[in-house]
């Protein structure tokens, strides 16, 4: 099969959503290289999705090629990553997209995972707040002992 001349980047503003395209068997093949450049991961990246059943090359012999499934899996890992959801969710948000769930189902359960991720992240941030006065505070009391002891 033919190698993909590819972009040197790619912005990955994957719909988390999907579509995962399904492969034709026919489609262009990435090898492991491409894949890498394309969405500026490295190869250690690449192995890990695909060790923990994330993305599922075709081998040949040692090399790695990539369908448009993996294509379409990785924006979609890249994405829940950048929002900070978990390997286990990646999992359920992939075999979500690419089940037979109708559609408006599939919005509405993406829609309550990113819900749920947003007021994480939100207590996270409150939190970090709290800590930076607690720290700011500790450094002005140490600020004031030191010129104590200075006078």
């Amino acid at each position: 099969m033919e190698m993909n001349s590819i972009p040197s980047k790619l912005e990955v503003a994957a719909d988390i959503a999907g579509p995962i395209r399904e492969d034709d068997g026919d489609g262009q093949l990435l090898a492991i290289s491409e894949m890498s450049e394309l969405f500026s991961v490295t190869l250690r990246t690449l192995r890990f999705y695909e060790e923990k059943g994330l993305l599922n090359p075709v081998r040949r012999g040692a090399r790695r090629f990539y369908r448009s499934r993996d294509v379409s899996r990785m924006r979609v890992i890249l994405q829940a990553k950048k929002i900070g959801l978990t390997l286990a969710e990646v999992r359920r948000i992939i075999k979500l997209v690419e089940g037979s769930t109708p559609r408006a189902e599939q919005l509405q359960e993406l829609q309550e995972i990113c819900g749920a991720q947003e007021q994480l992240l939100q207590e996270q941030e409150q939190a970090l707040q709290e800590q930076i006065a607690e720290v700011r505070g500790v450094s002005q009391a140490l600020s004031g002992m030191l010129q104590a002891e200075a006078a």
